[in-house]
């Protein structure tokens, strides 16, 4: 990857940040229709390179959606810009075998979560020679978060010869935070509310302690069609294998330290047409034998947590959702939570809006999955 980032000076940046800024409502409508690229993934990413090469020059972009009620993990979709696939199965891989010292996780207990590893930045000389391995100088990483907790990461690699990402250029990027959190939310509520693909059996994938797919079910082959077919939706063919490598090793790090992230994640519905649950779980007790990656439909209380955060519902209405979800009547909800049915009932409104649920037979279908 030759740095290709002199090009893209020609915006006289600072000027722009000091005038209307990164978190006005142009930007944060550019990246909303970025993310709404119906070319998919990739047409959407390199749509949010251009508009984020504008604050901070770059060569490649990933951009990757989370939620706070899965934690620090995997991402559930992602968009992604000249990324190399055999990176992403190489920092994927060192993450586990080596440790990474800007994970996920360790941007999560920073002040400012951002940083810059390889060149300019943190990282042992084996992170450096990895990177300069794919052709790459340096990679500046920024956890997208509110006081919620995590939504997204985004990364931005600079090629070899290319100068290092610097101080000023972490302190902008920080300053879209707002405006990629708002993408993010936006490219999930926009999407179907109820599901429009089918559920299927509940599929297996099983990689084995070497970190390669030893084997898939007829069912998860046909999850995998639904998820990735072919270049219909613009999902890149290699996402799947270090998907699957990576929640792997995320369950075996889980098998040996329970405090590490929960291995399963619920995507939106605006991902494949249906929120899916996949996890893994080891098939030893040690995690060091082969793991199975399991994939179903996701509904009911595997949803709800993503559901509300997406969604932006409350606490409060949130237990009125299990409730209803459960089949009570809104006087009996009134009744199980010491409410007025008139509260109840504007919650419920309050939910209708979020969600644009057209009434209760949509809402409990869309949390049905």
């Amino acid at each position: 990857m030759p740095g290709r980032v002199s090009r893209l000076h020609n915006i006289d940046v600072v000027s722009e940040l000091s005038g209307s800024g990164a978190g006005d409502g142009r930007v944060t409508g550019a990246l909303c229709a970025a993310v709404a690229q119906a070319g998919g993934p990739v047409a959407a990413g390199a749509a949010i390179s251009q508009i984020i090469s504008r604050w901070v020059p770059h060569d490649a972009l990933r951009l990757v959606g989370l939620n706070p009620a899965a934690g620090i993990g995997l991402g559930s979709f992602s968009f992604w810009h000249d990324y190399h696939p055999a990176l992403i199965s190489a920092l994927v891989l060192n993450n586990y075998l080596h440790g990474d010292p800007c994970s996920t996780s360790v941007l999560a207990r920073r002040d400012e979560p951002v940083a810059v590893v390889g060149a300019g930045g943190h990282g042992d000389a084996g992170m450096r020679r990895l990177l300069a391995s794919h052709g790459v100088s340096g990679e500046l990483r920024l956890l997208i978060r509110d006081r919620h907790g995590p939504w997204g990461l985004l990364g931005l690699l600079r090629g070899e010869g290319a100068r290092p990402f610097g101080v000023e250029e972490c302190r902008r990027a920080q300053l879209l935070v707002p405006a990629l959190l708002t993408a993010l939310r936006r490219y999930v509520t926009a999407g179907p509310l109820t599901a429009t693909a089918p559920a299927l059996p509940t599929g297996v994938i099983v990689v084995g302690s070497d970190h390669t797919v030893r084997s898939i079910s007829p069912q998860a082959r046909a999850w995998m069609r639904l998820m990735w077919p072919g270049t219909g939706n613009g999902v890149p063919d290699w996402i799947a294998d270090p998907f699957w490598v990576g929640l792997s090793l995320h369950a075996r790090a889980h098998a040996r330290d329970h405090r590490a992230w929960q291995p399963a994640l619920c995507t939106p519905a605006a991902n494949f047409g249906r929120s899916i649950l996949i996890h893994g779980q080891p098939l030893d007790e040690g995690g060091d034998g082969d793991v199975a990656i399991l994939i179903q439909a996701a509904g009911g209380s595997m949803l709800l947590p993503s559901f509300c955060d997406w969604y932006g519902i409350t606490p409060r209405e949130r237990r009125i959702l299990e409730h209803l979800y459960d089949g009570a009547a809104p006087k009996q909800i009134a009744r199980a939570l010491d409410l007025s049915a008139h509260t109840v009932n504007d919650h419920l409104k309050s939910v209708y809006g979020k969600t644009r649920a057209q009434g209760r037979d949509e809402l409990i279908a869309a949390i049905s999955g």
